[in-house]
């Protein structure tokens, strides 16, 4: 099952991409019983693919989600359109399953496993933070100052 979230930024790129990573990402075992050998064209499965707005939240500030940094219904609608398009062109049309947009539906997974990944085309690779940092906001003196080889920075230019 994938849950397809919208960004307001989101473009053809992005379907692109994911579109790709969805079906060739290896997270099946293989024939060998194997983990992390197969992605869901080598073992012939299907792709069933829900929008879900709600993915693009933003709960950093207060407690009421945001969901400004979703696209528009009528636009994610056919940004949407176009991915499970894609991933029929990709691999087999036939395989490819959908909700129905835009609706309440009630969706039931079986998760087997402990693995619920993250597709995102704009991230890359996780940043962890840096908690021996002080945060910006910790201004009352009581920090060390960083000593000037802290903050040299390491420049090469091409």
């Amino acid at each position: 099952m994938v849950l397809v979230g919208i960004g307001s930024d989101d473009t053809t790129k992005d379907v692109e991409y994911i579109a790709k990573k969805i079906l060739t990402l290896r997270v099946f075992d293989d024939s060998d019983g194997t983990m992390w050998k197969a992605g869901v064209k080598d073992i012939g499965g299907e792709v069933l693919s829900v929008s879900q707005f709600t993915l693009m939240a933003n709960t950093t500030k207060g407690n009421k989600p945001d969901f400004h940094g979703a696209m528009s219904s009528a636009s994610s609608r056919e940004v949407y359109s176009t991915f499970l398009k894609r991933l029929g062109e990709l691999y087999e049309p036939a395989k490819i399953k959908d909700g129905q947009f835009g609706a309440m539906m009630s969706v039931s997974l079986a998760n087997e496993g402990p693995v619920t990944l993250q597709i995102d085309s704009r991230k890359f690779e996780y940043v962890p933070i840096d908690d021996s940092k002080p945060s910006k906001k910790a201004r009352s003196g009581t920090t060390t100052p960083a000593t000037p080889a802290e903050n040299a920075q390491s420049t090469t230019l091409n």
